[in-house]
């Protein structure tokens, strides 16, 4: 697995509230720009467990389904890709902080991805980069606008 890029904004919100618009998935395509339709496919006890996307972001479209693994206090969520068609692996994370409950918090998002297709480091890094920070501010305009 190639290593992760990460980046991360501070989101004027509690943790608690930005963890609920991640979880939220039935409403990504309405703030995350690459997301086109989003199937919770196993919806687990509290959060999805099974979630499959299709997306655009330009050179890379696919249809995926990721399984997540939600932390215990809330301050994070990891998945693993389990099944895409021009992606061979990815993994990803959403990491929360925040000096109190009330916020601000500041989310990292970690995401490595593995294409079937060639590609070289340096403009996956690149996507990988794009696809992050459309997302965090995406997360950011939608957690803010209540």
């Amino acid at each position: 697995m190639a290593d992760a890029t990460t980046s991360s904004i501070t989101i004027d919100a509690a943790p608690e509230a930005v963890m609920a618009v991640i979880a939220d998935f039935e409403a990504y395509p309405e703030w995350a720009d690459q997301v086109k339709t989003v199937e919770v496919v196993e919806p687990g006890k509290s959060r999805a467990e099974r979630v499959k996307f299709s997306m655009d972001a330009g050179p890379i479209k696919d249809s995926y389904t990721l399984d997540y693994d939600w932390a215990a206090d809330d301050r994070s969520v990891s998945w693993v890709l389990v099944k895409g068609q021009i992606q061979k692996a990815q993994t990803g994370s959403y990491t929360l902080d925040s000096a109190s409950a009330a916020g601000p918090t500041t989310v990292t998002y970690s995401l490595a991805v593995d294409l079937n297709i060639p590609m070289i480091g340096m403009l996956r890094r690149k996507a990988e980069k794009v696809i992050i920070d459309t997302a965090l501010k995406g997360l950011k305009r939608r957690v803010e606008r209540g």
